[in-house]
């Protein structure tokens, strides 16, 4: 029963994404060709939004749905370079499917099918992590 909640806020962001052009193909080729100021504010938007909750939830110590304290670790800046890479492999991805992680089902949900390989390459991707994980330099 709990599963029904995420499903509907799952619906409601895919729903959301698809009404603000978000995961539209043609305004992701804009914003990386620059021609199009509509999905900067978007991410602006978002990175506004980002920054007021986290303050937000430093400032009151609120408490996760359990009633656990929410905490967010500083970042360590020496790790500056892998946060570069990630961040590069994440745009060179977005850039070649056309789409970010985020909005992958609603594209699938619209009916546009092709989208069901980038998310078996991203299943793929997170089950590869989890088994690596270990291994893996962090």
């Amino acid at each position: 029963m709990n599963y029904i909640k995420y499903l509907l806020i799952g619906t409601l962001f895919g729903f959301v994404l698809t009404k603000a052009e978000v995961i539209s193909w043609f305004r992701i080729q804009e914003m990386f060709r620059f021609q199009d100021f509509h999905m900067y504010g978007v991410i602006g938007t978002a990175i506004i939004v980002g920054m007021i909750s986290i303050q937000i939830i430093k400032r009151f110590n609120l408490k996760d749905t359990e009633g656990n304290p929410i905490s967010i670790p500083p970042k360590d800046a020496s790790q500056k370079k892998r946060y570069i890479i990630g961040g590069t492999l994440f745009g060179f991805g977005w850039a070649l499917t056309g789409a970010c992680p985020g909005p992958l089902f609603a594209l699938l949900g619209s009916g546009i099918t092709i989208f069901i390989i980038p998310i078996l390459a991203a299943l793929a991707g997170t089950y590869a992590y989890g088994v690596f994980r270990e291994s893996l330099p962090h």
